[in-house]
């Protein structure tokens, strides 16, 4: 083998190893929440709850709210697989808490919470940041099957896709839909905060869960 040829195979080599290696960084980019065994790193507060079964989180009855304990997320991309089992099923992701729940209100007057659910008002359906701003798509699959959420944080932005369609596109400051009774108070929201997935079968059947696979955190550089 020739002194040149032996070069070329080792760059060669050289790159498909920094290749994989790359591969290998960009998965480990995204960190799970939810560990598929229990409820560690998770507390709860409010009505209902959550349990694990078949290494996945089900909602149960309540209005309440299960929030990731572990630490408070600034910018960041949520990645969230869940799927509804009934027409009525309810639930949201939320974000930007900024104290530690003792109760249900505080976060829905002091965080966002991007909804899941198919409600006739489109600042109340999936993927809509609740009440403050309109779903511009309904990509939301049949019920019974999986969807991909994403929510990027990126200061005072939030974007929401939902099986890689753009529901959402919010920035603080910008005309939000008249609030009903009982909407969130108005207001801009901290930069970092807790995340929480929301359990409310209060409106709905005993058998309206929302089912959660994943829950994972991909962080973003912070703005300066």
């Amino acid at each position: 083998m020739t002194n040149r040829l032996l070069l070329n195979c080792l760059l060669s080599l050289c790159g498909f190893l920094i290749s994989g290696l790359s591969a290998v960084d960009a998965q480990e980019e995204w960190r799970p929440l939810f560990n598929h065994r229990d409820l560690s790193g998770w507390e709860h507060v409010g009505p209902g709850g959550f349990v694990v079964e078949d290494g996945m989180l089900k909602t149960q009855s309540g209005m309440g709210l299960l929030w990731y304990s572990k630490e408070q997320i600034g910018n960041a991309v949520l990645r969230i697989s869940y799927k509804r089992t009934h027409k009525e099923s309810d639930s949201g992701v939320f974000i930007r808490i900024p104290l530690k729940p003792t109760d249900t209100r505080m976060p829905i007057n002091r965080g966002y919470e991007i909804e899941i659910g198919d409600w006739p008002e489109d600042y109340s359906v999936t993927g809509a940041v609740y009440t403050f701003s309109n779903a511009l798509a309904r990509p939301e699959n049949p019920l019974g099957e999986w969807n991909l959420m994403e929510i990027t944080l990126d200061g005072p932005r939030v974007l929401v896709f939902v099986n890689g369609v753009k529901v959402t596109d919010y920035v603080e400051g910008q005309s939000i839909p008249k609030p009903s009774k009982g909407s969130p108070e108005r207001g801009p929201r901290l930069p970092r905060g807790y995340i929480g997935l929301q359990n409310h079968s209060e409106f709905g059947p005993s058998g309206s869960a929302v089912i959660y696979r994943e829950v994972s955190v991909k962080l973003l550089p912070e703005r300066r």
